[in-house]
């Protein structure tokens, strides 16, 4: 999605598409579940939310919506180098109440505290290193917590999204990049090296969860 000769047209498309996937393939529940049980147990009035990686801005507006459903006042921003993103985002959801920044994620310092750092679809983007430097960017900036969303490196999900995404999207962007996006993922092994290399082994957590997620958190509660 970030190579040259793409349209913001295409681009924009391309987050739709991104979003439908998303949904059918229940990409944004172990996000929302986690989050759930860190707004029930916190004492704060208000929560600092942001989303590393943030694309077009439709997990934040999940989280916004969780928010109000459970009565809780959350104060939303969306981090992403592309600054596509940050206007795909508007465009989407005008009004919401999002604030969204264009900055590389590792030299984003945010203005006000954060309680909770999400991440979704993205550490499969970063090298080994990067990821360890990732981690530990997240655990030193997020007060209350951390969660991470990415997919299961597997012959499985691979060969279904290859076929899934040449069958039924017109997007080139979607057709080349979902089964790259699968092969560039790790496995639960290979996230607990990254932890042990970061410093966090013993006190963030991976789980694998269906269909082929594995999630890495760490609550400071």
């Amino acid at each position: 999605m970030d190579e040259d000769g793409i349209s913001y047209a295409e681009f924009h498309h391309c987050l739709g598409e991104l979003e439908v996937i998303n949904g059918l393939t229940l990409a944004y529940r172990p996000t929302l579940s986690w989050l759930r049980g860190v707004m029930k147990v916190s004492d704060a009035r208000s929560l600092c939310v942001l989303d590393a990686g943030s694309g077009g801005g439709d997990m934040l507006r999940r989280v916004e919506r969780l928010a109000r459903h459970l009565g809780r006042t959350v104060r939303l921003i969306g981090v992403d180098l592309n600054p596509w993103s940050k206007r795909a985002a508007e465009q989407i959801a005008p009004g919401v109440g999002i604030r969204y920044e264009t900055a590389d994620i590792f030299a984003f310092e945010p203005e006000t505290q954060v309680d909770v750092i999400l991440c979704s679809l993205f550490t499969h983007h970063l090298t080994n290193e990067q990821i360890v430097q990732y981690l530990r960017w997240v655990d030193g900036r997020a007060n209350r917590g951390w969660f991470i969303n990415d997919l299961h490196r597997h012959p499985l999900p691979y060969y279904f999204i290859k076929l899934m995404t040449r069958l039924f999207s017109r997007n080139r962007l979607i057709c080349n990049d979902a089964a790259v996006s699968v092969s560039r993922s790790f496995t639960v092994t290979e996230w607990q090296e990254l932890l042990r290399q970061a410093g966090l082994e013993g006190r963030a957590r991976v789980r694998w969860m269906f269909p082929f997620r594995i999630c890495v958190s760490c609550r400071k509660d």
